[in-house]
């Protein structure tokens, strides 16, 4: 079935839009020919947004969380510039 819709169109047949964009996945919608945005299921948005998890969180599940890494560094104050 249809995927990309014009803009005119999509006004006109909102509802069609909808419905496709339920039972079939993402509309695109074009203006001036250009893909401008996508309708998608409220489903499907939410897959998309959700959250998942913190960057700390991910960096504890990780497998190197156990190793004994040194991840300091030196002192590094620049070159030296005769002025």
């Amino acid at each position: 079935m249809k995927s990309i819709w014009a803009l005119q169109d999509a006004k006109n047949r909102l509802s069609e839009v909808v419905e496709h964009a339920l039972k079939e996945g993402p509309q695109t919608i074009t203006r001036r020919g250009k893909e401008t945005v996508v309708i998608v299921s409220i489903e499907d948005f939410q897959k998309l947004t959700a959250t998942r998890g913190s960057l700390l969180s991910f960096f504890q599940k990780s497998p190197l969380s156990s190793a004994n890494l040194d991840l300091t560094r030196p002192d590094d104050y620049g070159r030296e510039i005769a002025l």
